[in-house]
């Protein structure tokens, strides 16, 4: 057979057929007649492929950070292991009695042996009845000789008539009490107790968030069609921003759902955590829980007036920001519709306080703002309780919102006025454990402090100190499904 590959010169087709030599020709890629191709760019294929740049964001903003810093949290430097702070308690006492008062146990006096009660009250103390009315004098017993180990106390009627059994409500846990004062007669001593002004002190240990994303080398210096933005077009930047916004919201969820952790000390992970009280967490220890007996959200002006009654007895300022899932967010529009077509509820003029008194900023927030019983809500929907890969997974979700009270505090410790919701962070002499970032590499993208050259990669690190500070968490309400 001939040398295809030979020179002109030397190449000879006489003793091969000619469809031998048109058949090499083909299996090498040549173009025997013209009508093979139509244009050049069918040839070389030179038009470029129209591939758009953009990224889509099919899921929109997946962000879930902004919760604490739109409702007024603030963030605040400390330096030791745990948050500290003292609140009130309450000037007057109201208690709620174990003791089952039935028709056998009235008469001349009756015995009062609720733990709590009789640690508070002394003899000549004045009591009322809170459903009845009733008076009572503590005629002995309570904490009159000795606070430290209180004895039964014994109680008989103000007017000195004989107590008959409409004068205590019957059933366990129903009879409250109220301290109102006392009486003594002329010539007697000073009392011998004294009510405890009952300051509590809190703690919330600060707890340690940590993650991380990396790169190889190769990966780093590929460049792709999308375009992350300024025109840079390295796809892994995708990745490693994904992971700080990943971090950020992870930051958060644990302010929001962190708790303290309630293990036995000796063993290794309580030794090593002491778990962190997260905002939910704090209402549902000393805050507003409204808890549904259905799935059903809040939808009618009598379950609001209920919230109302709770909120003016914790004392609580007049504006609240709601934030809500969208079931809660309609049934509210449903019920404000209803209550404007009937005159029960309208805006009133100047009900934007935390919003500078600008009803347009409170409208760009994404705030709508109602008045009800001296109160102004400004309802938010909120992406935690909506999104399906969070709270907004199951039908009927156990958390539907929460109502924060927009104003501050005044500290018990030092007068000082303080925000109800602060975030606090470790720092000392310029060091700042809030939101620390640093990338370590084997020399991928300049970076080689990782103490091994050979490593093909960079790693980006992520890493936070923090906890949040729930104050009067009495005025916080938290609703359930």
């Amino acid at each position: 057979m001939a040398d295809l590959g030979s020179t002109p010169s030397t190449y000879s087709t006489t003793s091969v057929s000619d469809k031998t030599v048109k058949n090499t020709l083909l299996s090498r890629g040549f173009k025997l007649t013209p009508d093979s191709y139509t244009t050049v760019d069918e040839l070389i294929k030179a038009t470029r492929e129209d591939v758009m740049p953009e990224l889509i964001q099919i899921y929109g903003d997946q962000g879930l950070t902004g919760f604490l810093k739109l409702t007024g949290a603030v963030n605040s430097g400390g330096s030791s292991d745990q948050i500290d702070w003292w609140e009130a308690g309450r000037r007057h006492r109201a208690y709620t009695l174990t003791d089952n008062f039935t028709s056998g146990s009235t008469g001349a006096s009756v015995t009062v042996t609720d733990a709590t009660f009789i640690a508070n009250v002394q003899k000549n103390d004045v009591v009322m009845e809170a459903s009845t009315g009733v008076r009572f004098i503590v005629q002995s017993g309570g904490a009159t000789t000795s606070t430290s180990s209180p004895s039964n106390a014994v109680l008989v009627k103000m007017d000195n008539t004989a107590i008959v059994d409409a004068d205590l409500t019957d059933g366990a846990n129903n009879c409250v009490m109220l301290v109102i004062g006392n009486i003594y007669a002329q010539g007697t001593n000073q009392p011998t107790g004294f009510t405890d002004p009952g300051i509590k002190r809190y703690t919330n240990p600060y707890m340690i968030v940590k993650d991380r994303y990396e790169v190889n080398g190769s990966q780093a210096t590929n460049v792709g069609y999308v375009n992350l933005g300024g025109g840079d077009y390295r796809w892994f930047m995708h990745g490693e921003g994904e992971a700080r916004a990943r971090f950020e919201d992870k930051r958060e969820l644990m302010m929001l759902f962190g708790e303290k952790r309630g293990g036995t000390a000796g063993t290794a992970l309580d030794n090593a955590m002491a778990g962190s009280e997260g905002y939910f967490s704090a209402i549902e220890d000393r805050g507003i829980v409204v808890q549904n007996a259905s799935s059903n959200p809040l939808d009618s002006f009598s379950e609001f007036d209920d919230i109302i009654l709770e909120l003016d007895k914790q004392g609580a300022p007049s504006e609240y920001a709601m934030y809500v899932n969208r079931k809660q967010d309609l049934a509210i529009d449903d019920m404000l519709a209803s209550g404007i077509a009937t005159q029960v509820t309208a805006g009133l003029p100047g009900q934007f306080g935390a919003f500078q008194n600008n009803a347009d900023m409170a409208v760009q927030l994404g705030f709508k703002s109602f008045t009800r019983g001296g109160y102004t809500f400004h309802k938010h929907d909120w992406r935690l309780l909506n999104d399906p890969t969070m709270l907004g997974a199951a039908t009927n979700n156990f958390l539907q919102g929460c109502m924060v009270p927009l104003r501050t505090v005044n500290d018990a410790r030092s007068g000082a006025s303080v925000p109800a919701l602060s975030m606090h962070y470790k720092e000392a002499n310029g060091y700042s454990r809030e939101m620390e970032h640093w990338v370590t590499g084997g020399g991928v993208l300049g970076h080689t402090n990782n103490g091994d050259a050979g490593t093909d990669q960079a790693v980006f690190h992520y890493r936070s100190e923090i906890a949040l500070c729930v104050r009067a968490a009495n005025q916080h309400v938290m609703i359930k499904g």
